[in-house]
């Protein structure tokens, strides 16, 4: 009997949208970025991390950033028009995104949050972030990612 393939919901959202992608699975006990992306024999600047921040309104953002790269909370803030953004307390991530540390994805958040990603994504075809869990990426046009979520690009890293 064939194993099931597994889905995950940021699978299942990218199907629907029917946006072309490409998923690797790979340990789930790694969740280091850098780690990640040797495993999955990619640059570092090709894989990226999805941070979730809080803004001093309340408000919450998203920020992509490539995985070796540290996010600049001024440059962030600025991008979105807030005096000022501090990084998700990680026991907040799971209630308010629907996703644990090292499995957080820009799609499939129990609610979309505005989101900034670094403007170096632009310079590949494909870039490469979490599947939704831990052990999963996709691989995603960063057009297709465009026209799938309110996104925008910007310098945001240190």
């Amino acid at each position: 009997m064939a194993k099931k393939q597994v889905k995950t919901n940021v699978m299942r959202v990218l199907d629907a949208a029917k946006i072309n992608y490409n998923e690797y699975t790979y340990d789930d006990t790694c969740t280091v970025g850098t780690e990640v992306a040797a495993l999955l024999g990619q640059p570092q600047e090709r894989v990226f991390k999805t941070l979730v921040t809080v803004a001093k309104s309340g408000a919450h953002y998203v920020f992509m950033i490539p995985v070796a790269e540290e996010l600049d909370l001024k440059k962030a803030a600025k991008a979105v028009g807030e005096k000022a953004v501090s990084m998700l307390k990680a026991k907040d991530l799971l209630p308010l995104t629907g996703y644990i540390h090292g499995g957080c994805s820009p799609i499939g958040m129990k609610k979309q949050f505005p989101t900034v990603i670094h403007s170096t994504a632009a310079n590949f075809d494909t870039i490469f972030f979490s599947g939704g869990k831990v052990g999963f990426q996709v691989e995603v046009a960063p057009k297709d990612l465009f026209s799938l979520i309110p996104i925008s690009d910007c310098d945001i890293i240190v």
